[in-house]
C-alpha cells in the first residue's frame, strides 16, 4: 500500500534522512528550512510525503505566500535556489505532482512554482533565466588556486596585499546586515528583515556561517554560507562599493573556498544567478560553468508566467523609484514586501 501523509513533527527525522540520501536533496528541502520560514515569516506550509511499508518514497514541500500586492502563490520552496518534488520513481513523482496541483486548486492559488535543480519532463511552462554554478574542489588548496583563471587570481592577490582579514563569526551579523541593506537598496530590491538571518543561524546551527572581510578595523564585505552534505553554498553576500579597489569579494570567496576544503567539503556551489547579469558573468570569470535551473509553473488562475524578478521590464520604474528611497525607509518597508516574493 502507498499512502499520502502530511508531515508531522514525529516524522521530521525520517523526512530529513530521505532528503540527505536523495541525489537532488538540498538544504532547502529539509525541515530546518521549513522551520526557518515559519519562524521568520509565519507563512503556511503544506508538507506531504508518500509512504510505502513504513518508508518514505517521495516528498512534497510547499509554502503558501498570500498578499494583496503579489497575489496567492504556492512555492516549493520560497527564498531558495532549489526545491520541488523529490521522488524515488516516476510514478511517485507524478502522484506528488498531482497532489501539488490539487492543493493549488483547493487554495485557489494563482500559480504553483516548482524550483527543480535538474531537468524534468513536465508539461508546465517554465523560465530559463536562472542558472547555478557548482564546481568540485581539490583537497589541495594550491591546486584550487591554480584552477582560478589568471585575472581572478590577480584580484585575490590584490586583496591579500591590501591587508584584508577574513573573520568567520556570526557575531558580526549587525555589520553584515548594514552592508546587505545598502547593497539591495542600490539594486532597487527590498531587503529581508534581520530576523530572517538570525532565524537561519538559530535553526541551521553549524550548517550556516558568516564570513566578514575586515580592513583596518572596518567591515567592508561579508557572505552568509550554508553547508550541506559535501557542499558549501555562499548564499547572501554584500560589500561596500567604495572598497571594491581592494578586491574584497575575490578575497572573500577564496578564503571561503580554502576554509571549506579545510573542513572537508568537496563542492563549491556559487549559487543562483540570472542569465546575462553581472553576477552571472562574475562567476564565469572564476572558471565556473553555468548549469540551467529548471523552474516550472502550474498556472491555476494566470494565463502567463508571473515573472516576479527584476529583469521583468514592467518593474523597471518601480526599481528606479525604490533606489531613490532613503536606506532607513527601505529597511522598514522592505521586509514587509520581500517576504511575499518566493
Amino acid at each position: 500500500m502507498i499512502a499520502f501523509r502530511p508531515l508531522t513533527k514525529n516524522e521530521y527525522s525520517a523526512w530529513d534522512n530521505y532528503v540527505a540520501n536523495h541525489p537532488e536533496g538540498s538544504i532547502f528541502h529539509t525541515t530546518k528550512w521549513k522551520k526557518a520560514i515559519e519562524g521568520a515569516f509565519g507563512h503556511r506550509s503544506f508538507y506531504f510525503f508518500l509512504e510505502q511499508q513504513g518508508e518514505i518514497k517521495g516528498i512534497l514541500p510547499l509554502f503558501q505566500l498570500k498578499s494583496f500586492i503579489f497575489g496567492n502563490i504556492l512555492s516549493s520552496v520560497p527564498f531558495a535556489a532549489y526545491g520541488g518534488v523529490l521522488a524515488d520513481s516516476t510514478a511517485v513523482f507524478e502522484q506528488l505532482l498531482s497532489k501539488a496541483k490539487e492543493i493549488t486548486q483547493k487554495l485557489n492559488a494563482d500559480y504553483l512554482e516548482l524550483k527543480f535543480q535538474k531537468e524534468k519532463n513536465l508539461d508546465f511552462p517554465g523560465t530559463d533565466i536562472y542558472f547555478t554554478f557548482i564546481k568540485e574542489l581539490s583537497s589541495n588548496n594550491d591546486e584550487n588556486f591554480k584552477a582560478i583563471p589568471r585575472k581572478q587570481r590577480r584580484m585575490v592577490r590584490i586583496g591579500i596585499k591590501s591587508g584584508l582579514e577574513a573573520i568567520f563569526s556570526k557575531d558580526y551579523l549587525d555589520d553584515f546586515y548594514e552592508l546587505f541593506a545598502i547593497n539591495v537598496n542600490r539594486l532597487g530590491t527590498p531587503v529581508y528583515s534581520k530576523k530572517w538571518f538570525t532565524t537561519l543561524f538559530d535553526v541551521l546551527g553549524d550548517e550556516s556561517e558568516l564570513l566578514v572581510i575586515q580592513r583596518e578595523g572596518k567591515i567592508i564585505s561579508g557572505v552568509i554560507s550554508f553547508y550541506y552534505k559535501d557542499t558549501v553554498l555562499p548564499y547572501y553576500a554584500a560589500s561596500l562599493v567604495e572598497s571594491r579597489k581592494y578586491a574584497p569579494n575575490d578575497f572573500q570567496y577564496w578564503e571561503l573556498m580554502r576554509h571549506a576544503v579545510e573542513k572537508g567539503y568537496r563542492f563549491f556551489d556559487f549559487g543562483r544567478s540570472k542569465k546575462g547579469t553581472g553576477h552571472f558573468n562574475y562567476k564565469r570569470h572564476w572558471g565556473f560553468e553555468p548549469t540551467p535551473l529548471n523552474y516550472k509553473f502550474y498556472l491555476n488562475k494566470l494565463s502567463e508566467l508571473p515573472e516576479l524578478n527584476p529583469l521583468n521590464p514592467k518593474y523597471k520604474w518601480k526599481i528606479e523609484a525604490w533606489r531613490k528611497l532613503p536606506l532607513s525607509i527601505t529597511k522598514i518597508i522592505g521586509p514587509h514586501l520581500v517576504k511575499y516574493i518566493p
